[in-house]
């Protein structure tokens, strides 16, 4: 092995350009390398939910809780179980143990939800399973508000969300304080009763005339041509003119007996900002991107799209960015790499003290050299830059120099003895390469368990010990 110190001796323009392009490439990988909060960790539980109308917290906890938890208590490495029942929702959370195959584990869950489902009551609404998970957390919520009719802000939140979700780092986008639009029967009990009309037979014909039907497709000589029926409500008209029955020589509509508007489902919630009703576009990345540049990528998106509407929307409209994760991320991560210059001047400094300033270059190096081959093998593995990940890099500062002062005051030693300086870096290289080994294995040693670290616990600090075993490799090749 101390070959290599020898050949790096007498190949100095080689191991020049090889520093360049190490710099050069961990400068690179450190730029482009994802930025986030927090380490981007998958945790071990889902969420079932189950909306159902009207129905009382009592009939909730009976009806669609109780029969989630009798097949649900059985699952294959469940941990706990917290259901919550309240009016016109129920709802599930089921905490695993880890370790488990998600994919196999999402399909036990769908299985016995499937089987739950069969002793709901008429009228609940499709359950569904959401897989609990730091990535899916919205990092910025755009906020669209003004005094302007309800069905317009829809329809500028409907159009801006489709442009959000066609940017590639985007993953969903969830839209919030919209309602959904309905077609609306108020019927006039007077007139139903002159009709000899009951509230049955009106249901009936509205439900038998609004249905979906596949009509299939037409085989002729000249190929297959689809069929499609109109048998669903489309516009309010299609409610009003609906035949009920005749009367005589006359037919009864719908319209004759009540009134046909369009409207929407009745508010559950609010969402207000600066005191006017809002639209909330949340939004969320996909995993392993950039939180940073993604969330500056929807801004501009919003700026560009609210340029493209109708002056007078312009003035009516304002698009606002609230819950902005990345305005913390941008800021943390400033604070850390503060931080780490600030740990590094204050090694410098005390280097520059005790060995000199010839030394304290030399030694120093080793410090921005070791940050940047980390950042080189952290993007090789894909790991994002994160709270913990800075964290190791200050813990780290001190651990590096250690080899190089030893290395670094060995050759000074030999220099005061009168040996070139290239023939005593050289022979201290060599005289401390196998205990600088040594010394730097046994802090890594130490860190090995870490890798190891059970629970979720573990899966968040895990990049804690893969950068301190990189940086400090990085030290030894230095």
């Amino acid at each position: 092995m101390k070959g290599v110190v020898d050949w790096s001796a007498k190949h100095p323009s080689m191991i020049f350009a090889m520093v360049i392009f190490s710099i050069t490439a961990g400068i690179a990988a450190y730029v482009n390398l994802p930025k986030e909060g927090s380490p981007d960790i998958t945790i071990p539980a889902f969420f079932v939910s189950v909306p159902f109308q009207g129905i009382s917290a009592e009939d909730s906890e009976q009806l669609l809780v109780k029969p989630l938890e009798d097949n649900l208590s059985d699952l294959k490495g469940l941990k706990n179980i917290n259901s919550t029942a309240s009016e016109g929702y129920a709802g599930v959370v089921l905490e695993l143990e880890f370790g488990l195959d998600r994919s196999s584990t999402l399909a036990d869950i769908r299985e016995k939800v499937n089987k739950a489902q069969a002793e709901f009551p008429p009228g609940a609404n499709e359950p569904s399973i959401n897989e609990l998970s730091f990535a899916e957390f919205p990092i910025l919520v755009v906020v669209l508000a003004g005094q302007i009719p309800e069905r317009s802000l829809q329809k500028i939140g409907e159009d801006l969300k489709d442009k959000i979700e066609a940017l590639p780092p985007i993953l969903e986008v969830g839209l919030s304080g919209n309602r959904k639009e309905m077609i609306e029967v108020i019927i006039d009990p007077f007139r139903l009763e002159a009709f000899g009309i009951t509230a049955d037979e009106l249901n009936a014909v509205i439900t038998r005339n609004n249905q979906l039907v596949a009509a299939g497709d037409i085989q002729t000589d000249k190929g297959s041509f689809a069929v499609k029926i109109p048998s669903s409500f489309q516009t309010p008209s299609d409610v009003e003119n609906l035949p009920i029955k005749i009367n005589g020589d006359r037919v009864i509509t719908v319209g004759d007996i009540g009134e046909v508007r369009l409207t929407f489902e009745d508010r559950t919630g609010y969402a207000r900002y600066n005191g006017e009703l809002t639209l909330g576009l949340q939004i969320v990345k996909r995993r392993g991107t950039n939180e940073i540049d993604t969330a500056d990528l929807v801004k501009a998106e919003t700026r560009k799209f609210m340029e493209t509407l109708p002056e007078e929307l312009r003035k009516s409209v304002t698009a606002d960015f609230v819950q902005d994760s990345s305005f913390y991320t941008q800021g943390m991560i400033s604070r850390l790499e503060g931080a780490v210059l600030t740990a590094v001047a204050l090694v410098m400094i005390v280097i520059l003290a005790s060995l000199g300033f010839r030394s304290a270059l030399l030694v120093g190096f080793a410090i921005p050299s070791s940050f940047l081959l980390c950042s080189i093998f952290l993007a090789v593995l894909g790991i994002s830059i994160s709270n913990i990940v800075m964290f190791g890099l200050i813990l780290s500062v001190g651990m590096l120099v250690d080899s190089a002062i030893v290395v670094v005051e060995l050759g000074d030693k030999k220099i005061r003895e009168g040996v070139g300086p290239m023939n005593a870096y050289t022979s201290a290289a060599k005289r401390m390469f196998w205990p600088i080994i040594s010394s730097t294995a046994t802090t890594l040693c130490a860190f090995l368990p870490m890798l190891f670290w059970p629970g979720m616990a573990g899966q968040f600090m895990g990049t804690l010990p893969i950068t301190l075993i990189f940086v400090l490799s990085a030290s030894m090749v230095v």
